[in-house]
């Protein structure tokens, strides 16, 4: 309302501009499950047309955007106008096709300075499974050099973004928050621990070459264990994986004759179905002759077949299942938690701060503009009383009183024309806006 007054007291008017905002929208390993999770999965090659799409699908309202997906979160990040923010839920549910009441008990909306504080605290893994873990940093890097090169980033989420790598940078370096992190990688070892007791005769099949595997395969070398195998798609990669651990490799296509070799498998691919499937593995536990075989499944969308867990020998976990075991662990972090999130609240109402003095220049810009217009107004009618021939005395006295009487006629028409509330509200405004000679000295 105050906004509409003040607007009101000047003569040529101001533009009003569309206010943006930023949202955040997405769903997690809190908020869904990962047969929930796996279906809003988006493959890196995937990224930047669904980003093509969001802003062609929303007519310009979208005006920048970038899409952050992992095997335990798809959030998207958007500079919009606010009506955006209703509708996003039912985009992300028909981009992936799945029935918008499907998704939407899973999926959480943030906007404004909600928005800024979530993504503060996913950078800084304060949102992760695993308290601390900076894995994410790095995935929500990637997601910013996809969405600038898709050209959906734009000033309002280059600077979200470049504060979020700061803070997060802040919150690692001044807090304890990453000390004693208990990884996915560590929990998948201790998994297995506990149905084999001593690792040093079980035999490791590790399916992909990614980030995921590599950390895993750390953890796992270091228990000594009788074999660790490689399988991947790209052979080039696999080799070098097994090179690191004093490994083997294999092709996926041997999977069927030799997975009743393994006594523990880890999986994490990008594939978008399942490469292990319930009969393949329900002849690899025939042949196994019911020594128990763990399998762990670290991918989303998954690579095991959820009805694997069915088979009696078979101990099957997801991602999912080794972040409940990661949080029985997270105790000892409370203290630094309390510390980040002190952080990242001053961190939140500087960013807020900016975005309110950025919202000004527009309005400033029109104040400006139709000053300098009434000036040029003035000014051309007090040349032409000139070259007529009138007194400078008679000039100086018409432009003053000129400027004066269109200085005060959106003020004076404001008071006359409002309503009661409004006037007292113009009123209590006034004397900021144009202080007293008093006040000004």
């Amino acid at each position: 309302m105050a906004a509409d007054l003040i607007i009101g007291i000047f003569p040529l008017g101001i533009v009003i501009h569309m206010t943006v905002s930023v949202l955040a929208l997405g769903l997690n390993h809190v908020s869904a499950p990962v047969a929930v999770r796996e279906r809003v999965s988006m493959p890196e090659e995937l990224v930047q047309p669904a980003l093509t799409a969001l802003r062609t699908a929303f007519g310009g309202a979208v005006k920048e955007a970038a899409i952050l997906s992992t095997c335990n979160r798809t959030e998207l990040y958007c500079a919009a106008e606010p009506h955006v923010a209703e509708q996003l839920p039912a985009w992300l549910a028909d981009f992936n096709q799945i029935e918008a009441g499907v998704l939407k008990p899973h999926v959480y909306l943030h906007g404004r300075d909600e928005a800024v504080r979530h993504a503060f605290r996913v950078a800084s893994g304060l949102d992760s499974m695993v308290v601390g873990e900076t894995q994410v940093l790095g995935q929500m890097k990637d997601a910013v050099r996809a969405a600038e090169q898709a050209g959906a980033l734009g000033t309002l989420l280059h600077q979200l973004f470049q504060r979020t790598f700061s803070v997060a940078k802040e919150v690692r370096s001044t807090t304890a928050i990453g000390t004693q992190s208990v990884s996915l990688a560590a929990a998948a070892v201790r998994l297995a621990e506990r149905v084999f007791g001593d690792m040093r005769e079980c035999k490791v099949l590790f399916i992909g070459a990614g980030e995921m595997i590599e950390l895993c395969a750390t953890h796992f070398a270091a228990q000594q264990p009788a074999t660790i195998v490689v399988a991947n798609r790209t052979v080039e990669r696999a080799e070098a994986l097994a090179t690191r651990f004093t490994a083997t490799t294999m092709r996926l296509g041997e999977l069927p004759e030799r997975l009743a070799e393994f006594d523990v498998v880890v999986s994490c691919t990008a594939s978008s179905l399942p490469i292990l499937g319930l009969g393949m593995v329900e002849r690899a536990t025939r042949q196994r002759r019911r020594k128990p075989m763990v399998m762990v499944d670290l991918a989303v969308p998954r690579d095991i077949e959820p009805e694997v867990a069915r088979l009696d020998d078979v101990y099957l976990y997801s991602v999912d299942d080794l972040g409940v075991v990661v949080q029985s662990g997270t105790e000892a972090r409370l203290a630094a938690v309390v510390e980040a999130e002190a952080i990242i609240d001053a961190r939140v109402d500087n960013f807020m701060h900016w975005m309110q003095v950025r919202a000004n220049v527009p309005v400033i810009r029109d104040l400006q503009a139709t000053a300098q217009a009434v000036q040029a107004q003035e000014l051309e009618r007090a040349r032409k009383m000139l070259a007529r021939g009138d007194s400078p005395e008679k000039v100086l006295e018409q432009l003053a009183n000129g400027l004066t009487q269109k200085y005060l006629h959106g003020t004076l028409a404001a008071l006359n024309q409002s309503e009661e509330t409004d006037r007292q509200q113009l009123l209590s405004w006034l004397p900021r806006i144009f202080p007293s000679g008093r006040d000004r000295r």
